[in-house]
């Protein structure tokens, strides 16, 4: 479900062919003015040519005990850094727990006043220049965040009401969230779910305990324009999520699931995020990336963000980063 854009946001541009572009094999533009990062996630919703595709990467800072101000100064750091052109705001700050048990919860009007300060901030300091994305993990992660993997699944085989109710009260509390992120500047969510995966649940189970509460944040926010589905993991129930979902851009690992970005092309119309291998980020070589790049950009066509399939790792070095940043140009 793609978002509906203003022919003003698109501007048209002389068409001739580039070596780059010839070299994808695909349609192309070449554009009197570089394109901002704005412009080109635009004409990627929209399945319009762009100069290159528009690009993001991320890993976690680990400033979850710091202020916002501190969690805002190192996202619009790493932006300015590598250019960019989508900043998926990362959202380590843990959920309220009020609760013992920890499943007896109830709805928080804001339960992350800290990463919304940063968001603000975040905000004023692009100045319109970026789109920004929040990143909200999904109510089983939070459950699990608040307990642990093994308890969220010993309360779904013996008190599943409970845990149903948490789970509920977790994402009614995201949803607020999701609108603060909103009414902050956001473009949409980053909705990231790791339980929709044979690894971790059934897919019935996945259907019961937890695609209702990811579709109830989501919906809090239909009308974002860049709501992302990210799905974690290597075993997904892709297929639940090619349609019905308030999303524009579905986001997983080609790498981790060995799916082909051909075969999600050919089930779903959105925008397709992703194409490098998150896991051996570190060690690719910049013609390496540029192959992986290719591959998926004539697979997934015009509406496409190239992305790693998750977040590099942490110890991730600058000069590493560069490397994809030099051969985007």
């Amino acid at each position: 479900m793609c978002p509906k854009q203003s022919s003003a946001a698109a501007p048209r541009y002389p068409t001739v062919m580039t070596r780059r572009q010839l070299l994808l094999g695909v349609p192309a533009l070449a554009f009197g003015a570089k394109l901002t990062h704005k412009q080109r996630v635009d004409r990627a919703l929209n399945g319009q040519d762009v100069d290159r595709p528009p690009f993001s990467f991320w890993y976690h800072f680990g400033l979850e005990k710091f202020p916002g101000e501190r969690h805002a100064r190192a996202t619009l750091d790493f932006h300015r850094k590598f250019g960019t052109d989508l900043v998926k705001v990362m959202s380590d700050y843990p959920f309220p727990k009020r609760a013992q048990p920890w499943y007896r919860l109830r709805p928080e009007d804001n339960p992350f006043p800290e990463q919304i300060r940063a968001l603000e901030l975040i905000r004023d300091g692009l100045s319109g220049s970026a789109y920004f994305v929040e990143t909200i993990f999904n109510p089983w992660n939070v459950a699990e965040k608040l307990s642990s993997k093994e308890e969220v699944l010993r309360l779904k085989d013996e008190k599943p009401q409970a845990l149903l109710d948490a789970l509920e009260a977790i994402a009614r509390s995201e949803a607020r969230h999701a609108q603060r992120a909103r009414s902050a500047g956001a473009a949409g969510i980053f909705l990231a779910i790791a339980n929709a995966d044979a690894s971790v649940l059934t897919e019935a189970d996945y259907a019961r305990f937890s695609e209702p509460f990811d579709k109830m944040v989501l919906e809090a926010v239909k009308d974002a324009p860049l709501n992302i589905l990210h799905l974690h993991g290597s075993r997904v129930f892709l297929k639940r999520f090619y349609s019905g979902w308030p999303a524009a851009v579905l986001h997983y690992s080609l790498h981790a699931t060995g799916v082909p970005i051909a075969e999600v092309r050919r089930h779903y119309a959105g925008v397709i995020m992703g194409g490098l291998d998150e896991t051996n980020f570190r060690k690719l070589s910049e013609e390496e990336l540029r192959r992986q790049w290719r591959a998926a950009q004539q697979a997934a066509g015009a509406r496409f963000i190239l992305a790693p399939g998750c977040s590099v790792p942490n110890d991730t070095t600058d000069e590493e980063l560069m490397r994809l940043v030099r051969v985007l140009g």
